[in-house]
């Protein structure tokens, strides 16, 4: 079997210490490339040495010297600043996790997609606020994107055969977060500690949030259609609170093949790092007679309108759902310090959307002016709710 090479992009946040671990426990398989951190200049060092990796790059401009001092004497090169990011990303390897969060993980993210190898997408922002944009160059580099998210990563293992043209439907599935059987009335007077105590994931803070709007299953719709090829109608969501069965594809012959496995990020991870074969990973197993049951239910629009406003940017086309993403992100760390109430977040991704509507957004440029408008007008409008 020939060692593959590997690059993570993110590689201490939550996605990237999961792929760490991956990698650590098979060295026979992967020669690490390139390491890239945030802020967390200690554990990006710490590892970098285990892995051996040849580099490491931290984006804070002002933690090179810590890291390179972290990494004295072991021969592993470091750098840091955000052009040193989008380098690491563009070096060659068989793969790269592109887990850099929000509108900093896009530059990086195109970067690797124009090497033209494999990249494992985890960068929901990618083809959310700049899916032209990427799939272009996926069109033009010959570059494979494997879905990471659990959802759509089932939902690529579900169109294994190739069969695509007799697809009549996809179906990503959603616990519904805490806040799955609230009220209105409830919803208004939760608190970040409610929120953020999700049912079944383990997530960082914002995805957390995300999830109890069910904003976070409206990113993926908008995902899943641009990176599948589908109209907005043809993804359905439909609320699982056991997230035992991640994502179903619906045939024409009224075959419906669904992917199932216990709610742990390191199944869809290992999928993307090992393909096109598999690995094995410590994640629990599934006992179905355990489980006993699946439970399905259609999402409530009327209580959880987030998900409604993802629909609608992506009908709008255009630059809307950067904006949507960008006013979300905006909105969240609004209520996460309190300044605004859990149903004022999707309240002011409205009237974001509504105030910028759908402009162009044809190249990164135009993404990332539409993401510095869309924040500032959402600050303007939390600023307005907070008095």
């Amino acid at each position: 079997m020939a060692v593959k090479t590997v690059t993570v992009l993110g590689s201490t946040g939550s996605v990237g210490t999961q792929t760490i671990e991956l990698l650590a426990a098979a060295p026979e398989r992967f020669r690490v490339r390139a390491l890239v951190g945030g802020r967390k200049t200690a554990l990006l060092a710490e590892q970098a040495i285990s892995l051996n990796a040849e580099l490491a790059v931290i984006c804070d401009s002002n933690a090179g010297g810590d890291l390179a001092a972290a990494l004295a004497g072991t021969g592993i090169a470091s750098a840091c600043g955000p052009e040193q990011v989008i380098a690491a990303a563009g070096l060659e390897a068989d793969w790269t996790m592109a887990a850099i969060t929000g509108a900093a993980g896009l530059a990086p993210t195109l970067a690797a997609i124009r090497r033209g190898q494999c990249v494992a997408l985890a960068n929901k922002e990618a083809l959310v606020c700049a899916g032209h944009v990427m799939l272009r160059a996926v069109e033009a580099s010959g570059a494979i994107l494997l879905p990471v998210d659990s959802e759509h990563n089932a939902i690529f293992q579900g169109l294994a055969d190739g069969n695509r043209g007799a697809v009549e439907k996809i179906v990503l599935t959603a616990s519904g977060g805490p806040f799955r059987l609230a009220s209105r009335e409830e919803m208004a007077t939760a608190t970040p500690e409610t929120a953020l105590r999700h049912p079944v994931w383990s997530m960082g803070a914002k995805i957390s949030i995300d999830s109890a709007t069910l904003m976070n299953k409206g990113l993926e719709v908008i995902e899943a259609a641009r990176l599948f090829g589908l109209d907005e109608g043809q993804v359905e969501v439909v609320v699982h609170p056991q997230s035992v069965v991640h994502g179903m594809v619906c045939y024409q012959d009224g075959s419906v093949l669904a992917q199932l496995g216990c709610p742990d990020m390191r199944i869809p991870i290992a999928h993307t790092l090992a393909w096109p074969e598999r690995m094995r990973t410590p994640s629990p197993r599934l006992d179905l007679a355990q489980l006993a049951r699946l439970d399905f239910a259609e999402p409530d629009n009327d209580r959880f309108p987030a998900l409604s406003l993802a629909r609608e940017a992506l009908r709008a086309g255009g630059g809307a759902p950067a904006i949507l993403s960008a006013a979300n992100e905006v909105a969240v760390a609004a209520f996460l310090q309190r300044r605004i109430g859990f149903l004022e977040v999707a309240d002011t991704v409205a009237r974001v959307l509504d105030r910028l509507g759908a402009p162009p957004a044809d190249t990164l440029d135009d993404v990332v002016a539409l993401d510095g408008a869309a924040r500032r007008e959402a600050e303007r409008v939390t600023r307005t709710l907070a008095i």
